[in-house]
C-alpha cells in the first residue's frame, strides 16, 4: 500500500490557529510595582499592573512563560479564550505603530476564535515591528496568524513578507477573506529581545491577528545551525477531526487531523504516557493508521518544489492495542529505501519518538515502515512532525549603535517608525539613517537627520555614542542649551546642521576650527542666542547654584520627613486593615466547606477509616490512617493526638492555609474534621508514601537520578507559589523529605503546613517568631536571629536536594562526632570527587554534568548566610535545565521512551 502525503505550503495556511497569555507578566507587575516607592504612587500604578496578574494560580502554573498577544484589540486589554483557557494581552505594549482594526461583520458571525476577530494593520512605513522582552539563549515555538475578514472594505488580500530580526521568516499570502493563516518557526533567541516584523512589498498593506510565543526545552527540536520552520505537524488517525492544542499539549502545539488513504485507524480511550521530552499529547497518541492489509508497508513522501531545503522528522509511536501472547508489533523505517531506524517495538500506552539527529537532505523524500520477520501485526503511525531548516541571518547593527540610537529615540519621544534593527535588512533602514556596510563587521550608523522632527529640550549625549557618525542634522527644531563639547570630539564628524534652534552661549573652539580647515561642514544660523565665533565668552552664573540647590535641598527634606510619617500610619492601618479582611476571609471560607460537606463529624471519620484500620504513618500531629469516602475515593486521615506538641494552633493554621492555597504540587484538603477532643484532617491519598522512605537503605526500590530530579523539580514549584504566587507570601518552615508526598504517578506535593507563617503585610522582608522546624534541615541565620524570611525555606530545600543526590542522612552521627550532609558534600567537592558525592545504590546510572549542577544549586541554597541564597524562583529555573541535561542524556539515541523512574518495571495506565 503507498499511501502518499502530498504537502504543499498552501495547505499549512489552513493549519489551525491559536494563542494564549503569558504567566510571567504576572512577575513582571509584580516586580515594577514592588520597584515604586510605597505611597500613592504605588497604590495608583498597581492597579494598572495587575491586568497581568491571572486570577488562577494553578493555571498561571501552567501557561509559565507563555506570551500570546491578540493583535489590535484596546489598550492594556486582557481576557481568557474560551476554547483554550489561554490568556491573552494587547498588543500595545510590543509595538509603536499600526492601526487597531476589526474583521469585516459577516465574518464575526463565524465560528471564529475571539484573538482572530480584531487586528493591526500597517498602512505606513516600510517595515514595521513587535519587540517582545526574551531571554537570550532560550528556544521558542513562535507562531504569527493572520486572517484578512476584508476588515478594510477592499475585498483585496494583501501578501506581504514576515521577518524574524534581520532575515525574512516566510511570505504571508492571504489570497481571501476567509483564509486562516499560521506562520511557525522554532527559534533560538541570540538577543534578550525579540523582533517580529512585517515587511511591506508593494502588494498590499501588512496586518497581523496574533502572535504568540511557547518556551520549549533547549534540548529538544536540535539542529547543527539555522532555526526550524513548521512544515506539518500531523494527528494521524483523529477520531475528533478537531486540531488539538492547549491544554491537551503543554506546548501548546496545533496538531492538523490526518487520515491516510485506505488506510486502518484503530484507537485507544486509555491515557498515553508521554515522558520523553517532546511530550505529544495524550489524545493524539491515542490514534493511530496502519496498513489495511498487514503485510503490506505503510509509505509516505514529502513533496516540495524547492529541493534545495533540508528537513528534520519526529515520528511519534504508541502501541494502543493491548497485544496478545502470541502477538508482536516491530518494524524497521527506511529513507530513500535505505535502513534509517529499527527496528521500533512501541510500548503499551507510553510514547516512543524517533528523529533524524541531523538535517536530511535528497531529491525527494519517501518514508516507509515495513514490519520485521517477527512480527505479527503490521507498523503504526500516531503523530509526525515535520520541519524546514531556515538559516537566519545574524548580522546586524552594531550593538553599541543599537543603544545609542534607542536612547536618542527614548530621549525625544519620537514617533517615526524605529522599530527593529535600524541598519537591516538593508531595504528597510530607519527613516533618516544611513548606514555603512562592510563584509566583515557589523553595519554601522553614518548618518542621522532629525530636521523638523518637533525636537525639544538639549542636544543628547547619546549621539556621542555613535562613534562613526559621519553626518548630523538637527535643523529647524526646538532645541535649547549650549552646544555639546563632545561635538567637537566625533572624530568622524563631517556635517552639522544646528540651524533653526533655540541654541544659545557660544560654540565649541574646537568645531569653529574644524570648519576652518574644511574639515567639518558647520551650519549654527537662525539661533538668536548663539555665538559662532572664537571671541565669544560665556556668561558665569555659578553664584546663583548654591542658593538655588539649598532651597531645593530644604524643600525635599520637609516633603521627605512629611511622605515618612504618612507612609508609616498608612502602613499600620493597612496592616491592622488586611489581618482584619484575613479573618473574615477565612471565616467564610471555613463556613463555605462545612456547607459543602467537607465538615466531617467523627463519627464519619470512623466510617472513613473502618474504625482506624490502617496505619500509614505517624508523626508530631499524631497518626494518619487511610480510607476511603462514599465514592470510593482514597484519601489520609491525619488525627491529632492527644498528647501532641503541635496541637490545635497548628490544626487551625493548616487548615486556614490549604483553604487559601491551591497548586498542583501541594497536597489537598479533602476536609476536617472538629469535634470536642476529635481534630482532623483529610487529605488527597498519596499512594507512593513520602519521599523520606525512597531515600531509605531498606527501601528496595530505588528512584533513578531522573525521577528524583523530577520529584525535586515539582517539589520547588510547590515551594516557589508559597513564596510568589501566595499573596501574602508563605514561609512552610519545616522542608524536609518526609514532607514531600508521592502520588501513583510519583508526581511530588509539598505536606504539613502546620508550622507555616504569612507576612502579614506586602512587601515585608521578615517576620520574628520562636524558631521552629526540623534540626538538620533548619536555617542556621533564623535559629539564631529569629528573623524568618522565604530563604529559611530555601536552606531547607537545599539540605533535601542534597540528600537526594547523596542519600546520606541530614546529620550522619559517627563514633567521634557527628557530621551534617553539606560538610560532608564540601570535603569531597575540595578534592573534585563528584561521583563520590552521588547515591551509591544508583549504581553509576546519572548524567555527570546533571549531578555537577544539582550540587552547585544545592550548595548554594545552603549558604550559611540568607543574602548568599538564590530565590526558589531562581533554583525552579536552574532545576528545570538540570533536568534537562539528565533528560538529553537518556536521549541520546534517536528512538527513546523514559519510563517511570523507579527499579520495578512501569504499570500501564
Amino acid at each position: 500500500m503507498i499511501l502518499v502525503l502530498k504537502l504543499w505550503l498552501g495547505f499549512l495556511s489552513k493549519l489551525a490557529y491559536g494563542g494564549n497569555q503569558h504567566a510571567r507578566a504576572k512577575l513582571y507587575a509584580i516586580a515594577i510595582a514592588n520597584a515604586i516607592p510605597p505611597g500613592k504612587l504605588r497604590y495608583f500604578l498597581f492597579p494598572l499592573l495587575s491586568i497581568f496578574v491571572f486570577t488562577a494560580e494553578v493555571q498561571a502554573q501552567d501557561q509559565y512563560g507563555f506570551i500570546s498577544i491578540d493583535c489590535g484589540i484596546p489598550d492594556n486589554a486582557t481576557y481568557t479564550d474560551k476554547r483554550t483557557n489561554l490568556n491573552y494581552v494587547s498588543d500595545a505594549a510590543f509595538v509603536d505603530t499600526g492601526i487597531s482594526m476589526k474583521i469585516s461583520t459577516e465574518f464575526r458571525t463565524y465560528d471564529i476564535d475571539q484573538q482572530l476577530q480584531n487586528l493591526r494593520s500597517f498602512p505606513e512605513g516600510n517595515r514595521n515591528c513587535y519587540k517582545v522582552g526574551l531571554k537570550k539563549g532560550s528556544k521558542y515555538l513562535i507562531r504569527a496568524t493572520f486572517v484578512y475578514g476584508n476588515y478594510d472594505g477592499q475585498n483585496q488580500a494583501p501578501q506581504f513578507d514576515i521577518h524574524l530580526g534581520s532575515s525574512k521568516w516566510d511570505t504571508v499570502e492571504t489570497i481571501n477573506a476567509t483564509m486562516i493563516i499560521s506562520k511557525e518557526i522554532i527559534h533560538v533567541t541570540t538577543e534578550n529581545d525579540l523582533l517580529v516584523c512585517l515587511a511591506n512589498t508593494g502588494s498590499g498593506t501588512p496586518f497581523i491577528s496574533a502572535l504568540e510565543l511557547r518556551p520549549l526545552k533547549n534540548a529538544s527540536y536540535k539542529t547543527e545551525s539555522g532555526s526550524l520552520v513548521l512544515f506539518a505537524r500531523l494527528d494521524v488517525g483523529s477520531t475528533t477531526n478537531q486540531t488539538v492544542r492547549y491544554a491537551d499539549d503543554v506546548y501548546d502545539r496545533a496538531w492538523t487531523p490526518y487520515h491516510f488513504l485506505n488506510g486502518a485507524e484503530i484507537n485507544t480511550s486509555q491515557t498515553i504516557q508521554a515522558q520523553n521530552i517532546y511530550q505529544p499529547p495524550s489524545v493524539v497518541m491515542s490514534t493511530a493508521a496502519t496498513p489495511a492489509n498487514a503485510n503490506e508497508n505503510m509509505t509516505f513522501s514529502i513533496n516540495m518544489e524547492d529541493s534545495t531545503l533540508k528537513f528534520f522528522v519526529y515520528m511519534h509511536f504508541s502501541e494502543i492495542v493491548k497485544l496478545k501472547a502470541n502477538q508482536s508489533r516491530e518494524f524497521n523505517i527506511s529513507f530513500n529505501e535505505t535502513q534509517w531506524f529499527g527496528p521500533v517495538a512501541p510500548q503499551y500506552l507510553y510514547t516512543t519518538t524517533v528523529y533524524s539527529l541531523s538535517a536530511l537532505t535528497a531529491e525527494q523524500y519517501q518514508f516507509s515502515l515495513h514490519k520485521t520477520e517477527r512480527s505479527t501485526l503490521p507498523p503504526l503511525l500516531n503523530a509526525i512532525e515535520i520541519y524546514y531548516v531556515l538559516q537566519l541571518s545574524q548580522s546586524q547593527s552594531n550593538q553599541e549603535d543599537v543603544d545609542a540610537i534607542t536612547n536618542i529615540k527614548s530621549s525625544y519621544g519620537i514617533k517615526r517608525n524605529w522599530q527593529g534593527d535600524p541598519c537591516t535588512p538593508q531595504g528597510y533602514l530607519w527613516e533618516g539613517l544611513n548606514c555603512s556596510y562592510s563584509d566583515n563587521d557589523m553595519p554601522r550608523i553614518i548618518s542621522l537627520n532629525l530636521s523638523s522632527s518637533g525636537l525639544t529640550s538639549e542636544i543628547a549625549p547619546a549621539i556621542s555614542n555613535l562613534k562613526l557618525l559621519e553626518s548630523l542634522d538637527l535643523s529647524d527644531n526646538s532645541l535649547t542649551g549650549s552646544v555639546p563639547d563632545f561635538l567637537s570630539q566625533m572624530s568622524s564628524l563631517k556635517f552639522l546642521n544646528l540651524t533653526g534652534n533655540k541654541l544659545s552661549g557660544s560654540v565649541p573652539t574646537s568645531l569653529i576650527e574644524r570648519s576652518k580647515q574644511n574639515l567639518l561642514v558647520l551650519s549654527v544660523g537662525g539661533n538668536p542666542n548663539l555665538c559662532a565665533s572664537v571671541s565669544c565668552k560665556r556668561d558665569k552664573k555659578n553664584n546663583l547654584v548654591v542658593p538655588v540647590v539649598a532651597s531645593v535641598a530644604g524643600v525635599v527634606i520637609v516633603i521627605s520627613a512629611l511622605a515618612i510619617l504618612f507612609c508609616g500610619l498608612k502602613r499600620r492601618k493597612q496592616k491592622v486593615l488586611q489581618a482584619r479582611e484575613e479573618d473574615a476571609k477565612t471565616n467564610n471560607i471555613y463556613k463555605s466547606l462545612k456547607s459543602k460537606g467537607r465538615h466531617f463529624t467523627y463519627s464519619e471519620v470512623l466510617k472513613v477509616t473502618n474504625n482506624f484500620e490502617r496505619v500509614l504513618g505517624k508523626g508530631g500531629f499524631g497518626t494518619v490512617y487511610h480510607g476511603y469516602l462514599d465514592d470510593d475515593t482514597q484519601v489520609a486521615v491525619k488525627m491529632l493526638s492527644p498528647s501532641s506538641v503541635q496541637g490545635y494552633r497548628q490544626f487551625q493554621a493548616e487548615v486556614k492555609l490549604l483553604l487559601r492555597v491551591h497548586h498542583r504540587n501541594l497536597t489537598t484538603l479533602v476536609g476536617f474534621c472538629d469535634e470536642g477532643a476529635n481534630l482532623g484532617l483529610i487529605y488527597e491519598y498519596m499512594a507512593n508514601g513520602d519521599l523520606e522512605n525512597f531515600l531509605s537503605g531498606s527501601n528496595t526500590n530505588v528512584l533513578k537520578w531522573a525521577r528524583r530530579l523530577q520529584i525535586v523539580v515539582e517539589a520547588a514549584k510547590g515551594l516557589e507559589y508559597l513564596h510568589n504566587g501566595s499573596k501574602p507570601p508563605i514561609v512552610h518552615r519545616d522542608v524536609k523529605t518526609s514532607n514531600i508526598l508521592l502520588n501513583d504517578k510519583f508526581q511530588a506535593k509539598l505536606a504539613d503546613f502546620g508550622l507555616s507563617r504569612s507576612f502579614p503585610v506586602e512587601g515585608g522582608t521578615h517576620v520574628s517568631t520562636v524558631v521552629a522546624g526540623t534540626p538538620g534541615y533548619l536555617d542556621p541565620e533564623y535559629s539564631v536571629t529569629n528573623r524568618l524570611t522565604e530563604k529559611s525555606d530555601v536552606y531547607s530545600f537545599g539540605v533535601v536536594l542534597l540528600k537526594i543526590i547523596t542519600g546520606r542522612p541530614v546529620i550522619a552521627v559517627g563514633a567521634e562526632r557527628s557530621i551534617h550532609v553539606r560538610q560532608w558534600v564540601s570535603s569531597l567537592l575540595a578534592n573534585g570527587d563528584i561521583k563520590s558525592v552521588v547515591d551509591p545504590s544508583l549504581g553509576g546510572d546519572f548524567n555527570i554534568n546533571s549531578v555537577w549542577k544539582a550540587v552547585e544549586i544545592a550548595m548554594a541554597c545552603t549558604t550559611p548566610t540568607s543574602t548568599g541564597r538564590p530565590t526558589m524562583h531562581q533554583v525552579v529555573t536552574e532545576l528545570n535545565e538540570c533536568l534537562e541535561i539528565e533528560t538529553t542524556h537518556y536521549e541520546s539515541e534517536p528512538l527513546v521512551s523514559i519510563k517511570m523512574m523507579t527499579e520495578s518495571t512501569p504499570l500501564a495506565r
